[in-house]
């Protein structure tokens, strides 16, 4: 599987309708409505926001709409794009501003998956590395070795919090996970280990 490595957007018109198609970066079904939602938002001079999207590592998990067009000519052929695309943890919005000219519903399939192929023809796009989410509680001694390791090693790191301890959210690719605990283990003495949660 691949996934997009950055936002993309491609305009395109047809019979004077213009067609704006975005790719988006997503990790969640949550994460692909908010940012439909903010689409409809910015976008409220528009006629339609179409959207599709595909998250988990397998792509398993999928949706589109056709918001108003006709029923199977707008989100579907998003999808089916997408899909085929072999591209997961993504969404992509298209939307509408209408040229006046009724496109039937052949010409609306067509205007909408050729909208959906731009975007992605332009996208940037990397291979899947199966990835674990770790959270790490440290005493304060070890957090200066944590972080150097950690920037050597090329372990992702999202959070860091300083109460009573150092406490580190982060990712690590999935196959380096006994290697990670192992010298964490034996640098902490064995007082200190990660807890992994699956990701992708």
């Amino acid at each position: 599987m691949l996934y997009l490595k950055s936002p993309a957007s491609v305009e395109t018109e047809v019979k004077k309708s213009r067609f704006l198609a975005e790719a988006f970066p997503v990790e969640s079904q949550k994460d692909a409505r908010d940012f439909l939602k903010s689409r409809k938002e910015k976008y409220a001079d528009s006629t339609h926001v179409v959207h599709a999207f595909v998250t988990g590592s397998d792509g398993g998990v999928c949706g589109c709409s056709d918001d108003g067009e006709p029923s199977g000519t707008a989100g579907r052929p998003v999808l089916e794009v997408l899909k085929g695309s072999g591209i997961t943890g993504c969404i992509i919005t298209v939307t509408r501003w209408f040229g006046g000219t009724l496109l039937g519903t052949g010409g609306l399939v067509k205007a909408y998956s050729n909208a959906a192929k731009a975007v992605l023809s332009v996208s940037e796009t990397c291979e899947l590395v199966p990835r674990l989410k770790f959270s790490l509680e440290l005493p304060y001694d070890a957090f200066g070795w944590f972080k150097r390791y950690a920037d050597n090693a090329g372990v992702e790191i999202i959070s860091q919090n300083f109460g009573s301890s150092a406490v580190i959210e982060g990712y690590i690719p999935a196959d380096f996970s006994g290697k990670f605990s192992e010298e964490i283990l034996d640098f902490t003495a064995g007082r200190n280990a990660p807890v992994f949660t699956e990701d992708f």
